[in-house]
C-alpha cells in the first residue's frame, strides 16, 4: 500500500508540476520581450490572451452540456482530492498485535525497538534500524537495516543475525514473520593530522 501511495503521490504531484509549467510557458509566450525569443514552430499568443474570452464562454454556456459537465468535472475533482487527503491521513500510528495471552498486545514499532537494541548489541555490527509493518491476516514484514563494522565480512554476521531474528518471529508468535536484511559497510572513518 505504501509503494501504491507513493507511485499515486509523485505521478500527481508530477502532472500538476508539468501542467503549471506548460501553462506558464505558455503565457510566457505572450510578453513581446519574450515573443521575439521564441522558435518559429512555438504557437503564438497574443498579448493580453486569455484561454477563453467572454464570447467564446458565453457561447459555451449556451450548450445544452456545458453547465452539467463544469458541476460534474468540479465535484468529481472536489471528492478525489478530498479521498486522496484521506488516504494520506491513513498512515498514522499501527494498532498493536494481539499477542496469544488474553488481553496482552505489543505495539510493532516496541517490536521494532527491540528487534534493533538486540542486533546492534551482536558483534561485528555497529548500528541497525528496525521496522515491523503488519499485514493482512496473521503476517508481518520485518524489514531491517544493519550496518557492519569496516572490517566485518557479512558471513561473519548471518548466523547470529539469523538467531536474533528467529527470536523475533517467536516474539510475535501468532504472526509470521518474513524479514529482509540490509546489510551495509560503515564508512571508515580518516583520521586527519594536526
Amino acid at each position: 500500500m505504501a509503494r501504491t501511495r507513493t507511485a499515486v503521490n509523485r505521478t500527481v504531484l508530477g502532472a500538476v508540476g508539468l501542467s503549471l509549467f506548460l501553462a506558464g510557458s505558455w503565457l510566457t509566450a505572450t510578453d513581446p520581450a519574450f515573443a521575439d525569443r521564441l522558435p518559429t514552430w512555438w504557437p503564438a499568443a497574443g498579448t493580453g490572451t486569455v484561454l477563453l474570452d467572454r464570447n467564446r464562454l458565453a457561447q459555451l454556456r449556451g450548450e445544452g452540456w456545458w453547465t452539467p459537465t463544469a458541476i460534474a468535472a468540479s465535484i468529481g475533482l472536489a471528492v478525489l482530492f478530498a479521498l486522496w487527503s484521506l488516504g494520506q491521513s491513513r498512515s498514522g500510528r499501527a494498532q498493536p498485535l494481539a499477542l496469544p495471552s488474553p488481553g496482552c498486545t505489543v505495539r510493532p514499532q516496541a517490536l521494532a525497538e527491540a528487534l534493533a537494541t538486540r542486533v546492534t548489541a551482536l558483534p561485528g555490527i555497529t548500528r541497525s534500524r528496525a521496522r515491523v509493518l503488519p499485514r493482512r491476516g496473521q503476517r508481518l514484514e520485518v524489514r531491517l537495516r544493519v550496518w557492519l563494522e569496516p572490517d566485518t565480512p557479512p558471513d561473519a554476521v548471518l548466523p547470529t543475525l539469523h538467531t536474533a531474528t528467529a527470536e523475533a518471529d517467536r516474539a510475535a508468535t501468532p504472526y509470521t514473520a518474513h524479514t529482509r536484511v540490509r546489510l551495509s559497510t560503515a564508512p571508515h572513518r580518516t583520521r586527519h593530522v594536526r
